[in-house]
């Protein structure tokens, strides 16, 4: 209902939009840096990354990773569950919008812009679990390093 948009968008429905996001994405920032500043580093000082990036600063440590490398897997999980399902929710909507259409143009057309919309979206998913959701036995910081510049440069 599109007509409806400014009743249903009220003010304090897109402040809770933007506050749960932030404020769940705070919070695991702050969980991961506590972690990080416990462990210990005495190797190089140079991360083999474009920038400061979890994996490749465990590599740095001479801690034992184990609670750390958990604890990314946990909210990487978590996470892109909690993700998938609610973009998966919103596109199921969305089909069934679109199939009710009558005009096979305007279908076409949100079929178009639905499509390069969840190419981006699996792209960016894609990469993300290559990244995050893989032992650490079959990590390598090159094929990561290439992975993140999907997500940092090309999806955007």
């Amino acid at each position: 209902n599109p007509l409806l948009y400014m009743v249903v968008m009220s003010p304090g429905i897109c402040i809770q939009l933007v506050a749960v996001p932030y404020s769940y994405s705070f919070l695991m920032a702050l969980f991961h840096t506590i972690l990080t500043f416990r462990l210990s580093y005495c190797h190089s000082n140079v991360i083999n990354h474009f920038y400061c990036d979890d994996m490749p600063l465990l590599r740095l440590t001479s801690s034992d990773t184990h609670s750390k490398q958990l604890w990314i897997f946990a909210c990487a999980g978590i996470t892109f569950i909690s993700s998938v399902l609610i973009v998966f929710v919103s596109y199921m909507f969305i089909i069934f919008a679109i199939l009710r259409m009558r005009s096979a143009e305007g279908r076409r057309k949100a079929f178009s812009t639905c499509g390069s919309h969840m190419l981006a979206v699996t792209i960016f998913y894609g990469t993300l679990i290559f990244m995050y959701l893989q032992p650490s036995s079959n990590h390598s910081l090159d094929t990561d390093k290439m992975a993140s510049v999907f997500y940092t440069v090309i999806i955007p």
